[in-house]
């Protein structure tokens, strides 16, 4: 267990559910435990990895941790398999709240740039960032100013740039997920995902469909829905999709990116516990199993605390901060196999090694689509 502070004071956080699984299960009796909670890849549970040297000093240097595994598909006649490196990265914000803007973007800038050297070093493909990583999760103080200042172009902001010398640095699709500014429509400020490909280029965005307006998630306050649908962008490394964070929720949501032709959809989210987090290691999983694409979820981890107090017309006491993000962040695979998650409170690198065929395999051997017969639900009306 680890402490952290909150709105309702000090707090015990169950740092890593797999650790207290190891200390009072027995060797004999874990196994099966971990077939009934994570699935079994082609026969076995995914396989584990271990880091690089270099990566495991890099963690060990810079306090983040790393977990890697591997996912099979079956051999086919026809068909190489299509083996992907995907990463995530689960983080904390650097200085306080009260910090001047920029200071407070730089400071997570340096630290996302360690995280993608780290991911770079172990050779990945694709990876991607949390929900509006390069700032706090204000939106729950529901004042405009100052954080819309972090708003930026999705074509040409400062995270952006610095994304695609990233992202071409280390022949890397990277997903950066950020608060983006519409110059070109009033300012129109949006909760966005901007994919940029391997080459540095930008390859396209993604903007939220689905905004809460629930406890703090007061997110209306800053932006609408957004306007882009279910696009799934063609990459050098397999066709991604992004349900942002809120989206998770919306099974239709998750549905229309498997119809796209998604085969990794990314999650990249900022939820804290007691609100969601039951719900945490269901949601993607089934997702990945209903849909058959491989899923990315991310949760940021810390606890943020703004300057002043705020309240969300639920009766509670007015407060600085609305509860620790947890992390958590994993894979889960379309065979609804998924290796064990980052901890709740560290800074964290999680990397799969998949082979995208399972996708098509799976979908062949459970039917789901084949017998979706979703032609009858479209006529459902929209209330």
């Amino acid at each position: 267990l680890s402490r952290n502070t909150s709105m309702s004071g000090p707090v015990e956080q169950l740092d890593n559910v797999e650790r207290v699984l190891e200390q009072y299960i027995p060797a004999a009796e874990l196994a099966e435990v971990r077939r009934v909670m994570y699935g079994m890849n082609q026969g076995a549970a995914p396989a584990i990895i271990e880091a690089p040297k270099k990566v495991s000093e890099m963690a060990e240097r810079f306090g983040f941790e790393v977990k890697a595994s591997r996912f099979k598909a079956g051999p086919e006649q026809l068909r190489a398999p299509r083996i992907v490196r995907v990463g995530i990265i689960q983080n904390s914000i650097v200085r306080p709240t009260t910090d001047p803007i920029h200071a407070q973007y730089q400071a997570i800038q340096d630290k996302i740039e360690v995280l993608i050297d780290a991911a770079g070093a172990m050779g990945l493909n694709v990876r991607c960032l949390q929900g509006t990583w390069h700032m706090p999760f204000a939106f729950c103080t529901r004042e405009r100013y100052p954080w819309v200042e972090f708003a930026q172009s999705a074509e040409s902001g400062e995270a952006t740039q610095f994304i695609q010398r990233m992202a071409k640095k280390h022949n890397m699709v990277i997903v950066s997920p950020i608060l983006e500014r519409d110059a070109a429509h009033g300012d129109t400020i949006h909760n966005t995902a901007v994919v940029v490909g391997n080459n540095g280029n930008v390859i396209g965005k993604h903007r939220k469909n689905h905004i809460p307006r629930t406890g703090d998630f007061n997110e209306s306050t800053y932006y609408m829905e957004g306007n882009t649908g279910h696009p799934v962008f063609e990459t050098a490394f397999g066709k991604i999709g992004i349900n942002i964070c809120y989206g998770r929720h919306h099974p239709l949501n998750w549905m229309a990116f498997g119809l796209n032709g998604a085969e990794i959809v990314f999650n990249p989210s900022a939820t804290v516990g007691g609100l969601s987090e039951p719900m945490w290691s269901v949601e993607a999983r089934h997702a990945a199993m209903t849909s058959n694409y491989f899923v990315g979820s991310i949760n940021r981890v810390g606890t943020e605390s703004f300057p002043n107090e705020f309240t969300s017309g639920d009766g509670k006491p007015a407060h600085k901060d609305f509860g620790h993000f947890y992390g958590s962040s994993y894979f889960p695979a379309p065979d609804a196999s998924r290796p064990p998650g980052l901890p709740s409170t560290p800074d964290g690198l999680t990397v799969a090694y998949i082979d995208l065929d399972l996708c098509r395999q799976v979908k062949h051997k459970v039917k789901l689509q084949m017998k979706g017969r979703t032609h009858k639900y479209v006529q459902f009306p929209d209330h």
